[in-house]
C-alpha cells in the first residue's frame, strides 16, 4: 500500500438499513448517503425546525433502493413542531429526476422527538397525495426522522391510499460497494 493509504482507500463502506415491504417480496433500502441527509437535519436542538424533501428511487428486480434525499428548501415553511413543504419545487424535482430514470416515491421530515411518531396530518397528507397523484405504485413512503440513532430513531411506513403500513428494519449492514 502506498503512502497515506488505508483500507478506506481500498473499499467503499457504506452502511445500508433494509426494510422488507410485506408479503410482496420487495425491499426498501436506504444507504448511508441517504442516512447521512437524515442525520444532518435531525433537531438535536432546541431551536432547529422540522426539516424534509422527497426520496427518489431506483427500482429493479423487487430493490427500492433511495438514491436521493431532496430538501429542506429555502421556500418551505418550517417551524419547531411544524412543516410544509413548497409543493411547486417539489413537482420541479419530480418533473427534472424522472427521466433519469428516479421515481418519486415519498416524503420524509423530522420531528423533535427520539423515537418519532406520525401525527394524524402526517398520515392524511400522505394517503392523500397516494390517492390524488398519477403513479404506478401501490403506495408512497413516509419517513419520519426523530433524534434517535437509525434504525430506532426513524418511523418508515407505506400508505397505500387507505392506510399506512409500518415497516421494520430486518438489515443493518455495512456493505463494500466498491473495491480497488
Amino acid at each position: 500500500m502506498g503512502r497515506g493509504s488505508d483500507l478506506s482507500d481500498l473499499f467503499n463502506i457504506q452502511k445500508i438499513i433494509s426494510y422488507p415491504i410485506g408479503s410482496s417480496s420487495q425491499v426498501l433500502q436506504f444507504n448511508e448517503n441517504i442516512l447521512a441527509h437524515f442525520r444532518r437535519n435531525q433537531q438535536s436542538r432546541f431551536w432547529h425546525r422540522e426539516a424534509g424533501g422527497q426520496l427518489f428511487a431506483q427500482i429493479a428486480d423487487g430493490l427500492i433502493s433511495v438514491v436521493e434525499a431532496t430538501g429542506p428548501r429555502s421556500t418551505d415553511k418550517r417551524s419547531r413542531t411544524n412543516y410544509v413543504p413548497d409543493r411547486w419545487a417539489e413537482q420541479r424535482e419530480i418533473d427534472e429526476r424522472f427521466p433519469w430514470g428516479l421515481h418519486f416515491i415519498g416524503d420524509w421530515h423530522t420531528h423533535p422527538e427520539d423515537r418519532p411518531q406520525p401525527s394524524p396530518i402526517d398520515i392524511n397528507s400522505t394517503g392523500d397525495g397516494v390517492r390524488r397523484s398519477r403513479h404506478s405504485l401501490h403506495g408512497f413512503v413516509l419517513v419520519i426522522v426523530g433524534r434517535n440513532d437509525f434504525p430506532d430513531g426513524l418511523f418508515v411506513a407505506i400508505h397505500d391510499g387507505a392506510q399506512s403500513h409500518v415497516l421494520r428494519a430486518s438489515t443493518i449492514a455495512a456493505q463494500s460497494t466498491s473495491s480497488a
